[in-house]
Formats: C-alpha cells, sequence, structure tokens
C-alpha cells in the first residue's frame, strides 16, 4: 500500500502541464554588493547573444556538455525555445541566463523537477570563460535556489542537487563554497562528451538551506 501510493504520487508529480505550469520571474536581482548581476529567463531575442557567448566558449565548455546518446545533433535555438515552453507549462524545468551590466556571462537551469512526494530538481550551470573568478556561479546557484525553496512563486521544491564531474575542480568549489552536503559518488550517471560519466552529487534540503546565505556571499 505505501509503495503504490509513493507510485501514485510520483507519478501525479510528474504529469500536470497546468498544475505546476511555473510562473517565472521577469528577473531575479542579486543582493547588495554584487553590482548590476541578474538571473533572467532565458528569451528568443537572445539567440544572437547567447551564440556569440557559446561559440567564444566552445572549447571551455566541451568537456562538460551533456547530451543524449540516442540522439543525434541539437536541436535549432527556435526548437529549443518551444521546447522550453512546453516545459514551463509542464513545470519540468526553466533556463536563466547570468547577466552582468546587461551582458550574458553565463547560464543557470534547474531540470528534472518532480512533484509529488519527492519535490526535487537538479540544478546545471555554466560561465563565461572572461568572467571567471568573479563569484557568479556561486552566487546564480544560491539565488535559484533561494527562489525554488522560498519564493511563492517558485515551485517549492524540498531538494534541489547538484551532480558534478569528480575533475571538475572549479565546480566543486561552488558547492563546496555554499555548503552544499556531499551525498558520494555515482556511478554512470549522466552522458557528457560522448561517454557515460560517473558524477559527485551534492545537495541542499529546503528546512536546511539557510536563508542568509545570500547576504553572505
Amino acid at each position: 500500500m505505501s509503495v503504490l501510493h509513493t507510485f501514485r504520487q510520483v507519478w501525479q508529480g510528474s504529469r500536470a502541464r497546468s498544475d505546476h505550469a511555473l510562473d517565472l520571474p521577469d528577473g531575479l536581482t542579486a543582493p547588495p554588493g554584487h553590482g548590476d548581476f541578474l538571473l533572467r529567463p532565458i528569451r528568443e531575442g537572445d539567440q544572437a547573444a547567447w551564440n556569440a557567448v557559446r561559440w567564444r566558449n566552445r572549447d571551455w565548455l566541451a568537456p562538460w556538455e551533456s547530451g543524449d546518446p540516442r540522439h543525434g545533433p541539437g536541436m535549432t535555438y527556435a526548437q529549443w525555445m518551444q521546447e522550453l515552453e512546453r516545459a514551463r507549462q509542464e513545470g519540468t524545468s526553466a533556463v536563466f541566463l547570468m547577466e552582468f551590466h546587461q551582458s550574458i556571462v553565463g547560464q543557470i537551469s534547474l531540470g528534472a523537477i518532480r512533484y509529488g512526494s519527492m519535490r526535487t530538481a537538479t540544478a546545471g550551470y555554466w560561465v563565461d570563460q572572461d568572467w571567471i573568478g568573479h563569484g557568479f556561479a556561486p552566487l546564480a546557484l544560491a539565488m535559484l535556489a533561494d527562489w525554488a525553496f522560498r519564493d511563492r512563486r517558485g515551485p517549492h521544491l524540498h531538494r534541489l542537487e547538484v551532480a558534478i564531474l569528480p575533475e571538475n575542480e572549479r565546480s566543486l568549489r561552488v558547492v563546496q563554497k555554499l555548503g552544499m552536503e556531499p551525498e558520494g559518488l555515482r556511478r554512470s550517471y549522466m552522458y557528457v562528451n560522448g561517454q557515460w560519466r560517473d558524477h559527485l552529487t551534492f545537495a541542499w534540503i529546503s528546512d536546511q538551506f539557510d536563508p542568509d546565505l545570500l547576504a553572505r556571499l
């Protein structure tokens, strides 16, 4: 009975378009002391600027790029926008740009959102190589978590997870700086750069997330 109830809750938590549609903010503003830093949903009009940043960082990001081994070339930008809107309506994912002084300096996403008895999601991020060292990744991750856990318009998650390749030392420093709880190694967890790779996982639980974290960064 308990197992059946859990299955029903997970199934209900992953299905609905209208019940869980994400009400994305126009922008999430960084706390004082971080300049003109902003998280905002990616839009169709960002195509040229986003493509330019991605092209300039293609070699920098290639070792960490995840993909689907069952499919060939990726979607066009227009197709991706359609997919993101579908995911927003279903409440399963959202993509935010990191902006500094109105320029794109990175991206952070909230994906694999589940509701029902789990209320969990996974976060992923990248930063323009030219802006490494400015603290944008930990700031963006803390801002995203604060919205996902605490904002009345957010998905009200119970758990937020980040999975990192063991050799990605920069990303490991991000979660360590934020005090995310290490949960060990997941074998062959994600398809990255052409092969299934082990990942180290870290997580926040909503009632353990420090509401003053952003103010201390």
